[in-house]
């Protein structure tokens, strides 16, 4: 038992692995395909810019040190032709003073000139930008393209002696600036096209992409039994070829479930004709010879005068047994008679039928108070349509009775606007179904039936908020004909 907690302990630490695979969830595989393919063409897109901007930076260095190195040895020749032509006309302080005014114009170098004890005389920044250069560039991008600093020293010979010596040094921030400059460009436009094409393929994708969600909504009616969508054709090939399977599938799930809603249409009917016959015979046969037992008992019982006291008691209380037991069976004809069918359908309007269902429940059940109302309907729509609305409403009301423990119940019953089906509702104010109970043999014998004739039963209940069942039952068969009374009649 000791050894068993930190066992659980570490199941419930999460795996090293599953925070990646979250993240990786997150943000790939919970995503859209339209999303997926943008994002792979960003990073796509992220790659090609840190390749371009490696190469970038790589061609700048040594373009810096080009143009530094150029700039500085043209500085050491014309401090040599300084040298050599100015020195006889000044002196060597005088030639020092005005050596950095002849070196001013050369740029990427940064000039210094010192006597010959070393003592700094002069010095000359680079020289100076024109209004239309470029910005100077940010110390990190700096960083990243300026070479190591060079220095040389160029000694200044007069007359054989050293007059001193002119230092220079490298200075490429106004090349670096003007290749920031022109990165800045290059960028700004690389990001207005990338946008651009961003959202060019986010229009484009979702063009391509709108036969899938078609298709989703299309599975999504499949899953609902809803067998008559159709998906246009897209005029992408692999896509109109999806289209295509679907469509028959499509096509093909409908033709089997017209097959099967008639082949249950017929297998109630048969059902239903069985019962009928079998109603009838116990109505035409069973119930006569019965009456007639019961009255060549009734005949017997008075023929008993006669006979002596011992005798006419024993033959009396054997008649007595008879009728009980006579008696008992045509109670039991009846009940089976009505369960397996009542009498009055097919002779009865419908609603007549229906109104007095409700009205002998009422009876029976004052403590509910029990309503029906109907709209316009045929006197019927046939044995097994009239059957199964009747046997919905016999189960709805015995379950409200006996389980829902509710004060009122409403019965509506009517065509539906286009006339092609009766909707059914049954609702009551009770306690209602508890989420986690399943259904019992009385809700699922209803709604085999309903189904069986291509129609819809659903239940909505809660907890203390009553139940209300929604019945509708088609009344054109799958082929288009009309199921009117008479039609399975035998």
């Amino acid at each position: 038992m000791i050894s068993a907690q930190p066992t659980s302990v570490l199941a419930r630490l999460p795996s090293p692995a599953s925070a990646p695979r979250r993240l990786l969830d997150a943000l790939w595989h919970r995503r859209s395909v339209r999303v997926q393919l943008l994002l792979a063409f960003v990073v796509i897109d992220l790659i090609a810019v840190l390749v371009a901007g490696s190469v970038m930076i790589l061609r700048a260095r040594g373009q810096i040190r080009v143009e530094v190195a150029a700039s500085m040895h043209l500085a050491e020749l014309l401090v040599g032709d300084a040298v050599k032509l100015v020195h006889q006309q000044l002196s060597a302080d005088q030639f020092l003073a005005s050596l950095p005014v002849q070196l001013r114009s050369v740029r990427h170098v940064r000039i210094a000139v010192r006597d010959a004890a070393g003592v700094l005389v002069v010095a000359v920044p680079p020289a100076g930008r024109r209004a239309d250069e470029h910005a100077p560039a940010p110390a990190w991008f700096a960083a990243l393209v300026s070479p190591p600093a060079e220095v040389h020293n160029v000694p200044v010979m007069i007359d054989g002696r050293s007059a001193g010596e002119v230092e220079i040094i490298g200075e490429p921030a106004d090349e670096v600036a003007e290749i920031w400059g022109n990165a800045v460009a290059v960028g700004s436009l690389a990001v207005i096209i990338n946008v651009a094409m961003v959202g060019i393929l986010y229009f484009l994708f979702g063009r391509v992409l709108d036969p899938l969600t078609a298709l989703a909504g299309g599975l999504s009616d499949l899953q609902r039994q809803s067998y008559n969508v159709r998906l246009p054709r897209p005029h992408t090939r692999e896509l109109a070829t999806i289209a295509e399977h679907f469509n028959a599938l499509a096509l093909a799930l409908e033709a089997v479930r017209a097959e099967n809603l008639r082949l249950n249409r017929r297998l109630i009917t048969a059902q239903d004709d069985e019962r009928r016959r079998t109603a009838l015979e116990l109505h035409d046969e069973v119930g006569p010879c019965l009456f007639g037992l019961k009255a060549n008992a009734a005949s017997i019982a008075g023929a008993t005068g006669d006979l002596p006291d011992k005798a006419r008691q024993s033959v009396s209380g054997r008649l007595r047994d008879i009728l009980g037991i006579i008696e008992h069976l045509q109670v039991i004809n009846r009940s089976m008679l009505e369960r397996l069918r009542p009498m009055a359908l097919g002779h009865v309007p419908l609603k007549e039928i229906l109104a007095q269902l409700v009205h002998e429940r009422a009876g029976r059940h004052p403590h509910i108070a029990f309503s029906f109302t109907s709209g316009s309907l045929r006197s019927s729509y046939g044995d097994s349509i009239d059957l199964t609305i009747y046997r919905c409403i016999q189960e709805s009301l015995t379950n409200v009775v006996r389980h829902a423990q509710a004060k009122h119940a409403i019965v509506e019953f009517g065509e539906a606007e286009d006339g092609a089906a009766l909707a059914l509702l049954v609702r009551d104010d009770g306690c209602g179904i508890s989420p986690g109970k399943p259904p019992g043999f009385g809700i699922r014998g209803m709604q085999e039936r309903v189904e069986g004739l291509g129609g819809h039963y659903r239940v909505e209940s809660e907890a203390g908020g009553g139940t209300c069942v929604r019945i509708t039952v088609p009344v054109i068969e799958p082929g288009g004909t009309a199921e009117v009374g008479g039609l399975s009649g035998g």
